[in-house]
């Protein structure tokens, strides 16, 4: 598990959500919850996308800010290991 912070500013448009010390990882939500699951699913997004290309993880950064900010908060990066991978198709294939 790796801490980064996040930070959620509220617009307009809903809520503004990024990654501060993971800057690839940014998404909005209608609502702080939304914004919170929606940035969830970006970090492990662009984690595995770096990894996959062979670059490392931003090291996290616990002094990081940002003043336009309303709420910062931390965001656990849960990353898993197994020996062997199960491919099931998710539901019946139309010929």
């Amino acid at each position: 598990m790796i801490q980064y912070k996040a930070g959620y500013k509220q617009t307009d448009e809903g809520v503004h959500a990024q990654v501060l010390d993971f800057p690839a990882a940014i998404t909005c939500g209608a609502d702080l919850t939304e914004a919170r699951r929606l940035l969830a699913g970006a970090l492990l997004d662009v984690a595995e996308t770096r990894l996959g290309m062979g670059q490392s993880l931003p090291k996290p950064n616990p002094l990081a800010t940002d003043p336009e900010m309303d709420v910062e908060e931390p965001v656990y990066l849960h990353l898993s290991v197994s020996t062997a991978v199960e491919e099931k198709p998710a539901g019946e294939i139309v010929s």
